[in-house]
């Protein structure tokens, strides 16, 4: 692995360059408040942004807050988020986490990391976007996209995830965090992806080849 220096230098690069290409990344899920936030965020999960942004709408007229959504069959919403992938375990969790909100934190969606991490199919990178963007929280939140072009930045060995997050978190400023994540994946997406670069072909990539 490079030493701290240079990879501190590589993050100062990368940062200058993602602030030209990406001055205000928009948040890529629908929504419109925290609740509905959780629920794309959850949707998302081993499925893209776009689909999750076609089902949503139908989703949230079903029930855009957790007591509507408490109150509906599972096999209802499942009806609806079953092209989102995993279907079955999304619904189930959407109406167990709207009943939990409803019981215990009077409808409202905690803006507390741990508490989030409770609620049924909300792993740690769910409960940190939410942090993040509709809290404000400095997170990292840490996807396919980031682990990737952060092994291939050669800003982390890349072994998890959550090393991933913590070398990411000890380069870049912490007043950067919740932007910084959003432009990283617009970056893997539209000039970085896993097939149309080498680790040479980007602009990025190629400054450091």
């Amino acid at each position: 692995m490079l030493s701290r220096k240079t990879r501190l230098e590589r993050a100062k690069y990368i940062l200058a360059r993602l602030e030209k290409l990406y001055p205000n990344p928009p948040i890529p899920l629908d929504h419109s408040d925290a609740y509905t936030l959780l629920v794309a965020v959850l949707l998302s999960a081993q499925c893209t942004d776009k689909r999750v942004n076609l089902v949503t709408p139908a989703l949230f007229k079903l029930g855009k807050n957790p007591k509507q959504m408490a109150q509906q069959d599972v096999a209802d919403v499942l009806e609806i988020v079953r092209p989102c992938g995993l279907g079955p375990q999304k619904a189930k969790a959407i109406v167990g986490l709207s009943k939990i909100l409803m019981e215990q934190y009077n409808g409202k969606v905690p803006d507390d990391l741990e508490k989030l991490e409770t609620l049924p199919g909300v792993g740690h990178k769910t409960a940190q976007v939410v942090m993040a963007q509709a809290f404000g929280v400095p997170s990292f939140p840490v996807d396919t996209h980031i682990h990737r072009l952060a092994k291939r930045w050669k800003l982390t060995k890349g072994k998890s995830v959550l090393e991933t997050e913590r070398d990411l978190k000890d380069l870049f400023p912490e007043n950067k965090w919740n932007k910084l994540h959003l432009q990283i994946i617009y970056y893997g997406r539209e000039h970085c992806t896993a097939r149309g670069c080498d680790g040479k072909t980007c602009e990025i990539c190629s400054h450091f080849a």
